[in-house]
């Protein structure tokens, strides 16, 4: 359940960048991805703004992201249960959403997923550069070592 929840949200954000390409999106994410995180509340607020002005899209964006979860869940079953595609798939998330824990609470490290949360909160550079750590780590760690990890 909780892969098709994260499944979800990465495939609703990637609906929501290709929506807004080319447009205000490269704006925002030049000022993100950057080590230019001050605080939760003030990237919450920046969000909240965006999706005020750009209602529209994100409506589509789900629209469009409820339908491909299903489809995956259903299709992909078999290759989702396999563990390359466990690992490939925190790889995307450490590198994309790891400062905010998404791949620890994917792998069912509930506490470590916390922890990436009070450190975006704390110090945000701190806590993006751990999550690119985590993604090498899973890139280069065997399968069994990886198997530990989940």
């Amino acid at each position: 359940m909780l892969q098709k929840i994260i499944l979800g949200i990465a495939i609703f954000l990637i609906v929501m960048l290709g929506l807004t390409f080319g447009e205000a999106i490269f704006t925002y994410l030049s000022s993100y991805l950057g080590f230019l995180f001050h605080d939760f509340i003030s990237l919450m607020k920046d969000i909240q703004g965006y999706l005020m002005v750009h209602w529209g899209k994100a409506l589509i964006a789900l629209l469009i992201t409820v339908p491909l979860v299903i489809w995956i869940s259903k299709n992909k079953k078999d290759e989702m249960s396999k563990p390359n595609s466990h690992r490939k798939i925190a790889i995307v998330l450490a590198i994309f959403l790891g400062w905010l824990g998404v791949h620890r609470f994917y792998l069912g490290q509930i506490g470590m997923g916390l922890l990436f949360l009070v450190l975006f909160a704390i110090w945000a550079p701190l806590a993006y550069f751990l999550a690119l750590i985590d993604a090498l780590r899973y890139a280069f760690m065997g399968d069994d070592d990886f198997k530990l990890v989940r």
